[in-house]
């Protein structure tokens, strides 16, 4: 008996991690593509000249085809699968990479720059989706952070790319070497199986079994989840009228979804982007040269995909919410500490690049250990399961819009006020985040996304506690 289990138990670990890495390999996409330009705009805008608006433009078309991308995926991925819309990604990412690289204008680089963001917005939606409806419930929280994860090393891949060709200003293959990664994500996601709880939803029950037995194996654990999962499908079914968007803004569920709005909102809107896209513009603007502006930026690079790791490790120990505000804290921090350096008048010197580069890496770090990945850990897990796919998309589309914003004006503004003043907004938008965490957000952690439907719907029906009442997990913290 004792030599049988270990064959048992180690195929379904090794399933599993295939699941996962193929799945979240849409995140290096994601990352690279949007780390990407940071650097290569240095050199495209000596092939194709632009102005700053048109610069924001270059990096926010991207994003307003992740909205669009990002809009399609909830009605695709209840209909097609999760699975067979990930690989549909790919191929757009292939399209859009390969158009990017051969631009030979700055209106086709945007339109392309457009196509790729379509392909980033399906993954967006989707692969999250994906990955927590695999996951084990008590390791949920970190293997869905894996995204987040193998985006921050897209990211840092990026901007390698770039440090490696700078010399050359070669950034027609920094962009273009985006399409290795695509193409192993539509071979690799081949071989992977469909989510059991789309499955269940389409009536493929026989189906859904096998994928749990294959990734819990066979045992109560895989029965009991499958049972779970089929009571709730039944019991929505039951319901005499469906779910739809306007169930969203109901009295009912109209909590749950400004929670989920705020929290895109607040993951925007603390300032990463002007980060992640225009590193190497703060820092030349600052007294680096293109060369130490993008070494620098490749730091930071690093320090956000290595701060990902405790990340996953704490999301499902400690919570999502203590992650959330010592997170928000730290960046409330940095981002006063680059207002000051940059308003304070310290003329281009090693102190004024010191301080900007700590505050920086402070930011960073702070991010990439908590709103980076929870976000996309918990935006699954606070909408009812009949109704997932639409809302996270939903809430998804405004997390693109959130983006491009700060992408698009976010260069004007640099040109018109400083550095420092935009920096003071970022600063007052992470104190707003912490109040929001504080007040307002539920916790997820260690609960079926079967518990959680039923507790959030029971909290907002609940005449006793008002039905603009925002449920909060018993025995959740609320302070860091």
């Amino acid at each position: 008996m004792a030599t049988s289990t270990p064959p048992r138990t180690a195929a379904p670990r090794l399933k599993n991690a295939l699941i996962w890495v193929f799945g979240a390999l849409g995140g290096i996409l994601w990352g690279y593509d949007t780390g990407v330009i940071s650097g290569a705009l240095l050199y495209i805008k000596r092939d194709l000249p632009m102005s700053p608006l048109l610069e924001g433009m270059v990096v926010s078309g991207l994003l307003v085809g992740a909205m669009l991308g990002a809009g399609l995926s909830g009605r695709l991925s209840d209909s097609w699968g999760r699975r067979r819309l990930i690989l549909a990604a790919s191929g757009v990412f292939i399209l859009g990479t390969l158009g990017a690289a051969f631009a030979t204008h700055v209106w086709v680089l945007i339109v392309f720059r457009f196509v790729l963001g379509i392909g980033v917005g399906i993954a967006s939606v989707v692969v999250p989706l994906y990955l927590t409806e695999l996951a084990p419930k008590h390791v949920r929280g970190g293997l869905a952070s894996l995204m987040q994860l193998l985006v921050t090393v897209g990211i840092f891949l990026a901007y390698v790319t770039d440090y490696l060709l700078h010399d050359s200003g070669a950034w027609r293959w920094m962009i273009g070497l985006g399409v290795v990664p695509a193409a192993v994500l539509a071979v690799g996601i081949i071989t992977q199986p469909e989510s059991p709880r789309w499955l269940v939803g389409k009536g493929r029950g026989d189906e859904a079994r096998r994928v749990l037995f294959q990734l819990r194996g066979e045992g109560e654990a895989a029965r009991a989840e499958l049972a779970e999962i089929e009571e709730t499908v039944r019991t929505e079914r039951e319901q005499t009228e469906s779910l739809t968007f306007r169930h969203l803004l109901s009295p009912k569920l109209r909590p749950v979804f400004v929670v989920g709005m705020l929290l895109v909102f607040f993951q925007n809107f603390v300032g990463i982007n002007t980060i992640i896209y225009y590193a190497p513009r703060l820092l030349t603007n600052v007294g680096f040269g293109d060369s130490g502006a993008i070494i620098a930026t490749m730091g930071v690079g690093a320090l956000n995909m290595l701060m990902t790791l405790p990340a996953m490790r704490l999301i499902d120990r400690k919570g999502r919410k203590p992650l959330l505000l010592w997170g928000a804290l730290g960046m409330c921090v940095a981002m006063v500490v680059l207002a000051v350096t940059n308003l304070s008048g310290l003329g281009y010197g090693a102190l004024l690049s010191t301080l900007t580069l700590l505050g920086i890496g402070l930011y960073i770090a702070s991010f990439a250990v908590s709103w980076g990945p929870v976000q996309w850990v918990m935006l699954p897990e606070l909408f009812p399961m009949r109704l997932r796919a639409a809302a996270v998309s939903l809430c998804v589309i405004f997390n693109w819009l959130f983006n491009m914003a700060v992408a698009l004006v976010f260069p004007s503004l640099l040109d018109t006020f400083g550095a420092g003043a935009n920096f003071l907004f970022f600063a007052v938008m992470t104190f707003l985040a912490f109040v929001f965490v504080r007040k307002l957000l539920p916790e997820t952690k260690g609960r079926s996304l079967e518990e959680i439907e039923q507790d959030l719907l029971r909290s907002t029906a609940d005449p006793a506690g008002g039905a603009d009442s925002v449920p909060v997990s018993s025995g959740s913290s609320a302070t860091p």
